[in-house]
């Protein structure tokens, strides 16, 4: 049996074996690093690597010393003030004598810190930890190019390392078995005969057919001792084959409201939400298209450049991406071959009699046909009507619409964990 061991090294003469232990052990503050890493990089600076803080006294490692222990009792020179059972009192003072500047603090902890960085790999791989989009099914195959090996028995010709021991084996016994069985029994047959005519009486015992017996015993043994242990008959060998893996098509719809209303603080918070989700579905997902759409009075669909970029602006009419994300599903992505998702991000400021039109939209064209739709409100103010009319939508279709508030920045990743967390299926 042979055994691998891998020594690569990972960067500066790191084990990466070692490393993966290292960050499965830190799991916690690394996660608490990455989302601070969130919440205050710019919009274009999510993919590099992070440096990560952890205190002293989270890795320390217990230690084990010889101590003296037990009753000990000891006599010190130049005792004058004292004799045996005194008690010495603790001296009074309000702190050391040390020769820094400043009062000593009798309260509070001090605390070191390990610093270390992690790769773009490593910090996009906490980032994404534990989401999903919900609700994903594989609707059609999108292409032959992703295999899986799948094991498919086994077969008398193949690879040496892929050999099969135990059937190789179990073959060799059954053909020894086949092949010997019948000359075994002739041999036990001529063994019996012999001992008989060896248990004669000398006058009675005829010596030409004791030596003819013991030639043909002689003679079946080597018969049988020529049956080869293994041989290249016996050889068997696990077969894999190439299965093709069903992969899931999936189109994310991201429509940001660029209207007046919107300020750039609120721009800004749109385009961080948005950037998240683009990498995660990039990093996630290989069959994944995006469709980005921009609105005010009007909505176009625009490309990604065009998306984050772009600085047009004007008034709020929200049904209008709506409308525009409906005829682009009808017209390019049936719902019977695509996992159809959307991602909606405004501050909620719309026409009055243009919100419940958004409501009927969505109730009676898109959720029908999507796995999941998910709206953020970046508004530090009160909801505005378009939040009051999503909310009915959300208790009668809280299975495949959900809606979260954003009120700063620091709430864009936890509010992104919450719509995209991994559900466990009963």
């Amino acid at each position: 049996m042979s055994y691998i061991v891998d020594r690569r090294l990972n960067g500066k003469n790191k084990s990466t074996v070692n490393r993966t232990r290292f960050l499965r052990r830190y799991k916690k503050h690394i996660k608490q690093a990455v989302s601070d890493a969130v919440n205050k990089r710019s919009i274009t600076d999510l993919e590099h690597g992070e440096s990560v803080s952890i205190p002293t006294k989270d890795i320390s490692e217990p230690r084990f010393s010889h101590k003296k222990g037990g009753k000990r009792e000891m006599v010190h020179p130049g005792n004058k003030d004292f004799v045996s059972g005194d008690r010495i009192r603790r001296p009074q003072g309000q702190g050391g004598s040390g020769s820094g500047e400043g009062e000593a603090s009798n309260s509070g902890e001090g605390m070191d810190e390990f610093v270390f960085q992690i790769t773009q790999d490593e910090f996009l791989e906490f980032l994404f930890e534990d989401l999903e989009l919900p609700n994903l099914v594989k609707r059609q195959l999108a292409g032959i190019e992703s295999f899986k090996m799948k094991r498919a028995g086994v077969v008398s010709t193949g690879n040496p390392s892929k050999i099969n021991v135990i059937r190789s084996l179990r073959q060799a016994t059954g053909r020894r078995v086949a092949f010997g069985a019948s000359t075994k029994r002739r041999l036990r047959e001529k063994e019996a005969e012999l001992q008989a005519e060896l248990e004669k009486d000398p006058i009675l015992k005829d010596q030409s057919k004791v030596a003819l017996l013991e030639e043909e015993v002689a003679r079946l043994k080597r018969k049988v001792m020529s049956i080869p242990f293994i041989d290249d008959i016996d050889l068997r060998y696990n077969l894999h084959i190439k299965v093709p893996q069903p992969t899931s098509k999936a189109v994310m719809f991201c429509l940001m409201d660029v209207s007046g209303s919107m300020n750039q603080s609120m721009k800004d918070t749109a385009k961080r939400f948005f950037i998240l989700l683009y990498l995660f579905l990039k990093r996630n997902y290989e069959k994944i298209e995006v469709v980005f759409i921009r609105h005010h009075t009007s909505a176009k669909e625009v490309d990604e450049q065009e998306f984050f970029y772009s600085r047009e602006t004007g008034g709020t009419i929200v049904s209008s991406a709506l409308k525009l994300m409906k005829e682009i599903m009808e017209d390019r992505y049936p719902a019977n071959e695509w996992n159809i998702y959307g991602a909606q991000a405004s501050d909620g400021d719309n026409w009055n009699d243009d919100s419940p039109l958004c409501k009927k939209l969505l109730v009676d064209d898109i959720l029908p046909l999507v796995q999941y739709y998910s709206y953020i409100e970046i508004n530090p103010r009160r909801h505005q009507a378009l939040w009051r009319e999503y909310e009915t939508v959300a208790q009668e279709h809280g299975e495949v619409f959900a809606m979260q508030q954003i009120m700063d920045q620091s709430d864009i990743y936890p509010v992104f964990r919450e719509l995209f967390q991994k559900r466990t299926t009963a």
